[in-house]
């Protein structure tokens, strides 16, 4: 069952890898580009029209897909640049490859964020701008504005992650000190025409939210911001630099982000080309073609990730003594982002804490197991994408002498399922659509 376990999210990542959905959805004959995504109508573009094409990218699937836009677009590229996470870059042909850091930005971010702003203030009315997002590129991205420090952003950013804010709350912050998103980027592109390929790693896929919406319209504002910090208690704890800056923004001093109807959106067009429900989906087939009863729950799963896996636990319960809401064999499937508000010194990331409060709920249990994964290969700021644990999980490591409690109290699932054997390492996986959680249940 845990080989199983390990095939299906096999089944899952491969399913929305990021480079293989460009190929199938982008073609060139004849001059003519042409692009349609899933059942959605395609789009057709006259590459004659345009002087140059310039590709820029942010994420950690950004060189994936840059190389198969290369592999398209052949000589037809005039130079480009991405970021993306320390490690999962690869070789390109006319696109500087910048890694810098993720979660928390760093001073190679800062460069390379330079870097696509000089190069889309370059573009002009007749360039063509391949813009590549995929998760991870906001902190990928970082320019913070005027007045603010790497370092003062970073705290910021470390602030929110420890407090337990969600994705969505987070780039609400961190649009409102950035120059990048929040639609800014859009703005440094104009008025060239701008084609954005998105990859989603945000529950329910709002564009102006994944990698905060570098060409997006933003519909959140200064006031938002200020209501994050207020609701999680960081007035008083953020660098003073930021709290000024959103407390000007917030009495309409400073300038907001670019919003809907802004002219340097008119020739914007933001293309979803992958998203956590076609992984969930591809997980299902397998399991079904595997014999199991199949059902998913949800591709928007949030909230604190040790209540999300009491709620799994008590599925598993349910499954086994009712045979509801599907009969044994069962593989229940779920995903989306839960947050961890951290509270200890330990290593580990929101999959494997997920697995280890899971493994309380499923202890003693008959036949089970449960396995949660980020699908971008990369588990908070661990090398494991993360975990797996049957109804023997507690009692294997009470016999290793490891104390299953403290380790969870601590945050500190990482060493323990290192000496259980049980990180699921997978390495960058070159796509990142938020995570995918299985529990088979024979």
């Amino acid at each position: 069952m845990r080989k199983m376990a390990k095939g299906i999210f096999e089944k899952a990542v491969s399913a929305v890898n990021p480079s293989e959905a460009l190929k199938r959805s982008v073609q060139i004959q004849n001059n003519l580009l042409t692009i349609q995504v899933f059942d959605n109508p395609a789009e057709s573009f006259d590459l004659t029209a345009f002087q140059r094409v310039f590709l820029v990218g942010t994420g950690k699937a950004s060189a994936s897909m840059a190389q198969a836009i290369e592999e398209i677009f052949v000589d037809r590229l005039t130079s480009g640049v991405i970021t993306t996470k320390t490690g999962h870059g690869l070789p390109l042909k006319k696109t500087e490859v910048i890694e810098a850091g993720h979660p928390l930005p760093d001073q190679k971010g800062i460069e390379g964020a330079k870097k696509i702003q000089s190069l889309l203030k370059e573009s002009g009315e007749k360039d063509l701008v391949l813009f590549l997002i995929s998760g991870g590129g906001s902190a990928l991205l970082p320019l913070p504005v005027d007045g603010i420090s790497l370092e003062e952003k970073q705290k910021t950013t470390q602030l929110l992650l420890d407090c337990g804010a969600d994705i969505i709350e987070m780039n609400t912050i961190r649009k409102h000190i950035s120059q990048t998103k929040g639609g800014w980027l859009a703005r440094w592109a104009y008025p060239s025409t701008v084609i954005t390929f998105i990859l989603s790693d945000v529950v329910g896929d709002p564009l102006d939210s994944i990698a905060s919406g570098p060409t997006v319209p933003d519909t959140s504002t200064f006031e938002e911001a200020w209501e994050i910090l207020e609701k999680y208690d960081l007035i008083q704890k953020v660098p003073s630099s930021v709290r000024n800056h959103l407390l000007s923004g917030k009495e309409k001093k400073s300038e907001e982000t670019p919003k809907p109807g802004d002219v340097v959106f008119n020739k914007i067009h933001n293309i979803l080309i992958g998203s956590n429900i076609l992984a969930l989906r591809a997980a299902e087939k397998e399991a079904s073609s595997l014999g199991f009863n199949t059902i998913i729950l949800s591709s928007s799963i949030v909230g604190e990730t040790r209540e999300v896996a009491r709620f799994h636990g008590a599925l598993a319960k349910e499954v086994i003594s009712t045979g509801h809401p599907i009969p044994r064999p069962a593989c229940i499937i779920s995903g989306g982002e839960t947050t961890v508000t951290i509270k200890g010194q330990g290593k580990g990331g929101r999959n494997q804490e997920f697995v280890l409060a899971g493994a309380f709920e499923i202890e003693n249990l008959e036949k089970i197991v449960l396995l949660s994964g980020g699908t971008d290969g990369t588990d908070g700021p661990t090398d494991a994408a993360g975990a797996i644990a049957d109804h023997t999980t507690i009692k294997r490591a009470q016999r290793l002498g490891l104390d299953a409690k403290a380790h969870l109290n601590n945050n500190d699932a990482y060493p323990f399922f290192q000496k259980l054997g049980d990180l699921l390492m997978t390495g960058p996986t070159q796509t990142n659509v938020m995570d995918v959680r299985i529990l088979l249940i024979a």
